[in-house]
């Protein structure tokens, strides 16, 4: 007697989406003004705008720059201003902020780029625990991106997920959204 096992995940219709597979592929190179500054705290212009003049741009060609300051400092806003002007002929993009927070944007901005109307009338599961590190803003995005179109999005793996959303049917009430 052969027993078929027949995989009722599969065979669900849900669709997974892993949102590690719209974490940036791009290098992140930082440029820390820290490096800059006068015994690590303070920018002297004239200093500040020679070494921007003689900074070797190769390291940022065709890379994300973040833009920070590692270092507790008060830097003038035109001092961030020079140096996307200096990167700008080079880098791919800048963006302000530490490189996590860099990846964090991307990351924010693949999501929005989702066609979000292919997934009109779909049961979604959107994966959770991976090795990248997703956070809470790109979870927050995803749902509320797709859930003017989504049957229902769920949290989780395919064979085990928390339900966050249900499209009702008929005159919707607040309990069909909780």
């Amino acid at each position: 007697m052969s027993e078929q096992f027949v995989n009722k995940v599969a065979e669900s219709g849900i669709i997974t989406l892993n949102l590690e597979d719209y974490f940036p592929k791009e290098q992140v190179v930082v440029f820390d003004m820290k490096d800059y500054l006068f015994m690590g705290l303070i920018l002297k212009e004239k200093d500040f705008r020679e070494s921007l003049k003689q900074l070797d741009t190769n390291p940022y060609q065709n890379t994300i720059v973040a833009l920070t300051c590692s270092a507790d400092a008060v830097i003038p806003m035109w001092a961030y201003m020079l140096v996307a002007s200096a990167l700008q002929p080079v880098a791919k993009e800048i963006i302000f902020g530490s490189e996590e927070e860099a990846l964090q944007t991307l990351l924010l901005r693949n999501i929005a780029a989702i066609n979000s109307t292919e997934y009109a009338g779909q049961r979604i599961v959107i994966k959770g625990c991976g090795e990248l590190p997703v956070k809470e803003a790109a979870y927050i995005e995803i749902t509320k991106l797709l859930r003017p179109f989504a049957k229902s999005i769920m949290y989780g793996e395919p064979c085990s997920t928390v339900p966050v959303f249900k499209k009702p049917i008929g005159k919707p009430g607040l309990k069909d959204f909780l």
